[in-house]
């Protein structure tokens, strides 16, 4: 074979090996890249969305009936936050708390019918110490009755094509006819997330209220997301005993934001961890 032949052969090979290492170098970059198999969670129902958009990473029984027990209270909050909204009225207002708010059964912040207190400090006892009494003294301050504000929680619902979502009372206490699904209430969480001031107060780690007949003033964020997951941001927990445990969380991290429902869930915290990291993964493809 000639020198040239031989120079020509050579050449082809160095150009076949090249393409091989390359496409070999391309498939391990691709492979570490991917988020890997869905991951496994102890929840009867589960979805993960991104916050951004609202396309849905993952999703496991999203469209089953479920009963979402205190996240209830995320519907609450938006609708309150949108009446002070639309009438560009302070949240550091004072109230007084109607009658009907005292002694509600479940989590409470211990209001007294007649008691002064700023409308931050419900809210903030509302979302952090998932206050029921705070839910209904809301709900009555917002529509004049407890009954009106929950059908407007209902119309609300509606207008967000919530199909398979029904309220009967503004804070979750257990009802058959109180129910949701994991699709749902991450529509709802999205929607409340739109809103500036509902952030603030669902990531706060603690708020000291201000309440001069009660010595009941430090609210504790019982949402562990905030304390423990690298960027939580909120957003609320559930139970009741009939309902199991129920977490709508929130995280950002680099510019990207996921949020994660979890209903029935036994492991609810290792649950939501594991589907935001999940999702976290998957948006970096």
């Amino acid at each position: 074979m000639s020198k040239k032949k031989i120079g020509i052969l050579v050449a082809l090979l160095t150009v076949a090996v090249t393409g091989m290492i390359a496409a070999k170098s391309y498939m391990v970059s691709q492979t570490a890249s991917a988020p890997g198999p869905a991951p496994e969670v102890s929840a009867a129902q589960a979805i993960l969305v991104d916050g951004k958009t609202g396309k849905v990473l993952y999703e496991k029984n999203a469209d089953e009936k479920a009963y979402p027990a205190s996240t209830t209270k995320i519907m609450t909050a938006l609708l309150v936050l949108e009446t002070l909204e639309l009438y560009d009225s302070p949240v550091d207002q004072k109230v007084t708390v109607p009658k009907e708010a005292e002694g509600v059964e479940g989590s409470s912040l211990y209001l007294k019918a007649g008691e002064k207190i700023k409308l931050q400090d419900l809210l903030y006892g509302l979302m952090l110490q998932s206050g029921n009494d705070a839910a209904v003294a809301l709900a009555s301050i917002d529509s004049g009755s407890t009954d009106a504000f929950v059908d407007k929680m209902n119309q609300k619902a509606q207008w967000l094509h919530c199909k398979n979502t029904h309220f009967v009372n503004p804070n979750g206490l257990f009802d058959e006819n109180h129910y949701t699904t994991a699709r749902d209430m991450s529509v709802i969480a999205r929607e409340a997330m739109s809103h500036k001031m509902f952030r603030t107060i669902v990531a706060a780690p603690s708020w000291d209220a201000d309440r001069e007949d009660s010595e009941f003033e430090h609210f504790y964020n019982k949402n562990k997301t905030v304390h423990e997951f690298k960027g939580g941001t909120g957003i609320k927990i559930g139970y009741t005993k009939a309902s199991g445990r129920t977490l709508v969380a929130s995280a950002q991290r680099d510019g990207k934001e996921v949020i994660c429902v979890v209903m029935g869930a036994p492991n609810w915290f290792n649950d939501a961890y594991t589907l935001m990291e999940y999702g976290f993964k998957r948006l970096e493809e």
